[in-house]
């Protein structure tokens, strides 16, 4: 298992330790175009549950790995929270965001990983 990919799981742990919702990893290795090796995506119900996710994430992988993101989009208002660790990128929704970017079909050459 790369580094990488241990970050990804590490990552999708840490999102469903506070209960997010529909938690995927993309192994997007395979994708030249791809602007990460794996992206890690998650929903969670309000703006509040979504920062939550977002900052247990960026705890967990702090702790785990001593890494920090290189940087966090779109936690003031909390529809779409993207955290980069340039190898992977997480990407945090409110469910009707998710629904309308629908990042799974965009990416959908990618393999998906299994969580656990």
């Amino acid at each position: 298992m790369t580094e990488s990919e241990i970050l990804a799981r590490l990552a999708a742990q840490a999102l469903e330790e506070k209960k997010a919702l529909d938690v995927q990893i993309l192994d997007l290795r395979s994708i030249s175009t791809a602007p990460a090796p794996f992206f890690v995506i998650a929903s969670g119900n309000v703006p509040s549950h979504v920062c939550a996710l977002s900052d247990n994430v960026g705890l967990v992988l702090k702790r785990a790995a001593g890494v920090l993101p290189h940087k966090v989009e779109g936690y003031a208002n909390a529809e779409w929270i993207l955290m980069d660790y340039f190898d992977v990128v997480v990407h945090i929704f409110q469910k009707e965001k998710r629904d309308f970017y629908r990042l799974e079909q965009l990416w959908a050459d990618g393999q998906a990983v299994p969580v656990n």
